[in-house]
């Protein structure tokens, strides 16, 4: 998201909550997404800071917080970096570092990281495939996900779960023009 200036924190939540209601759940690519966020169980964290020591820091914080804190106070967590990692492959890079956090502390098994960044790009796709919104957020997002959750969301999930990546993809590629316009302003705001 390019802009003279750095979006305040207000702005930067206010968009990654209103991805998270109006793309994520509104489009249900993720069935399981709805009901923390209606029980207020989602914590949107805006780190501001662009060195990537301190967003291992908050990183490694925000982990500790979902161990400390009980699933009916805090479902998930999403770290939202507005002013670090706007390049994709940067940002793509430091979820190993993610992932080193999660082996180090043994919380293997019990977390695990989810990725969306505004230039989100498939390894198989094209960047400008329209399968890649799935995953576009309006800011880098680290979402550290509970893994007992999802697997007691799956065990209530109508449907088969192997078919959810495929369904987001045909549900995304399926909005027209004016729909991607509408969901995804920060994609054609440079346009």
């Amino acid at each position: 998201m390019s802009s003279q200036h750095s979006p305040s924190e207000h702005d930067v939540k206010a968009a990654t909550e209103q991805w998270l209601s109006n793309v994520v759940i509104g489009l249900n690519l993720c069935p399981f997404a709805a009901k923390p966020q209606r029980n207020g169980q989602i914590l949107t964290l805006v780190c501001e800071s662009s060195s990537d020591e301190v967003v291992m820091e908050v990183l490694c914080d925000e982990l500790k917080k979902l161990d400390e804190t009980p699933v009916s106070e805090l479902e998930t967590t999403m770290v939202v970096t507005p002013n670090h990692f706007t390049d994709f492959d940067k940002y793509n890079q430091f979820l190993d570092v993610a992932d080193m956090l999660i082996d180090q502390y043994g919380w293997r098994g019990t977390y695990q990281v989810a990725s969306f960044h505004p230039d989100y790009c498939f390894a198989d796709a094209e960047p400008d495939c329209d399968s890649n919104l799935t995953n576009r957020s309006p800011y880098p997002v680290f979402h550290l996900i509970r893994e007992e959750s999802i697997e007691k969301a799956l065990r209530h999930y109508g449907g088969d779960p192997e078919d959810i990546p495929d369904n987001n993809v045909e549900r995304v590629c399926t909005l027209s023009d004016q729909q991607k316009r509408h969901l995804f302003p920060y994609l054609f705001s440079a346009v």
